[in-house]
């Protein structure tokens, strides 16, 4: 009997946990019973991902850095990757605005569903601009400035990405500096780190369509009002929609240029988009990303571990197309005098400076999206009603965009691999290999 697809396994997981969350929430005592003793199995299986996600990046980059044994590689494939990032996030802006340009999912709400939705989320909306105001007032070059550790021991602790990367080329770099016969047992080292994380991550995916069961229930059970999700529906309508055609944009470059099919290409990378949906986080998604990317799609670990980590943090194209999108709409709904091509130009610039910024977690976008509107001028005091008009479909929304990220991310890899010619046939690996070795 042919072995069901890690892939199909989760797809149940995801189908059944959404099924039993919307029995719950109409059970008395369901939401507790879910809370209690369902959702914290998702909760550890994405703690089992962060845990690994350090040691994955340092061990992957230092490793790739010090096999291209040559220090004029990295500026090359640093400068295709960022460009090539660059130039993704600003086509899913342009997507973002057109699609909310032409569907106006903004014009037509009554005022009783914008007041009844101000009361709602009106508190989750003044801490989303707290958070903005800290993020603007660490000054204009705070982000460059994050980049370099004082204690990269303390950047291992709170998986700064940037730091722990930063980190790794340094130490890839220097081992290039010092020539091979002192850098190898450190190379070899990292080398088998890299090997037993990768078998980690093969493990833990074991537990994946019962962990996505899990952490799908407790979204369900988060939702507090249909009635508001439905009459949201147009936006999230347009927002899903520009992802999808997102995904086609991916589907292309991977045919054209990488010479994949782009069936072969969503199949290998699936468990990923399936996990970055259930957990709607890129950076607890990585360590899979990682190993679908670099076993199942054959982008060499230099590639990878360089692209996919910085990917993590600064490409965020499904944040983006969201941003633009949530921009518009907000202003179609409460500030129709500030939908000006100049404003719009304002939010495509904003937008991919804010996807740079914006951190690997759930719900960051909507912390960028204060400061996309600020930057047009949005009147201060709309603003906390403006975010709690899409905050009742944010968390959905937010598992799709993830989605999005990290499709993006794999297809960047993939493109710049084959640019250097570090694409190859794929070799999976399974997690019982060696079973028979030591059993």
């Amino acid at each position: 009997m042919k072995k069901l697809a890690l892939h199909w396994k989760i797809i149940i997981g995801m189908v059944l946990g959404i099924i039993f969350g919307f029995i719950m929430n109409s059970v008395d005592g369901g939401k507790g019973f879910v809370t209690n003793w369902i959702a914290p199995f998702g909760t550890i299986f994405i703690n089992l991902l962060k845990l690994i996600a350090v040691p994955l990046i340092l061990a992957s980059l230092i490793k790739g850095i010090s096999d291209l044994k040559d220090i004029s590689k990295i500026k090359s494939m640093g400068l295709r990757t960022i460009g090539i990032y660059i130039a993704t996030t600003l086509v899913a802006i342009v997507i973002g605005l057109s699609i909310v340009n032409v569907f106006k999912p903004g014009d037509g709400m009554s005022k009783e569903t914008i007041e009844k939705i101000k009361i709602t989320y009106a508190d989750k909306a003044d801490v989303m601009i707290g958070k903005a105001k800290v993020t603007q007032e660490a000054g204009p070059l705070q982000a460059l400035v994050d980049i370099f550790p004082s204690n990269i021991f303390k950047s291992f602790a709170e998986a700064s990405m940037l730091q722990v990367i930063f980190f790794a080329l340094f130490v890839g770099i220097c081992l290039l500096l010092i020539g091979d016969k002192k850098a190898k047992p450190l190379v070899k080292f990292f080398d088998s780190l890299n090997e037993v994380v990768m078998k980690m991550v093969d493990l833990i995916m074991l537990f994946a369509p019962y962990a996505v069961f899990a952490l799908l229930a407790n979204v369900i059970i988060a939702f507090d009002d249909v009635e508001i999700l439905i009459k949201l529906l147009y936006y999230a309508f347009c927002v899903v929609g520009g992802l999808i055609i997102m995904i086609g944009f991916y589907l292309i470059l991977v045919s054209v240029y990488a010479k994949k099919s782009p069936m072969w290409f969503l199949k290998q990378i699936s468990p990923a988009q399936l996990l970055a949906f259930s957990t709607s986080s890129s950076a607890a998604t990585l360590p899979v990303t990682m190993e679908r990317v670099e076993e199942h799609l054959g982008v060499d670990k230099e590639v990878s571990g360089f692209v996919l980590p910085v990917g993590a943090t600064v490409n965020m194209d499904g944040t983006s197309l969201y941003q633009g999108i949530a921009a518009v709409f907000i202003m179609q709904v409460i500030w129709p005098e500030g939908l000006t091509f100049t404003n719009q130009l304002v939010i495509v610039l904003t937008a991919l400076l804010a996807s740079i910024g914006s951190a690997a977690v759930p719900s960051a976008g909507m912390v960028m999206l204060v400061i996309v509107l600020e930057s047009i001028g949005f009147p201060a005091e709309l603003l906390p009603i403006g975010l709690a008009l899409i905050f009742a479909v944010d968390r959905p929304l937010d598992m799709c965009r993830t989605v999005v990220n990290v499709t993006g991310d794999a297809t960047v890899s993939m493109i710049v691999a084959k640019s250097l010619g570090k694409l190859h046939d794929p070799k999976p690996k399974e997690w019982n290999d060696h079973y028979d070795e030591v059993k």
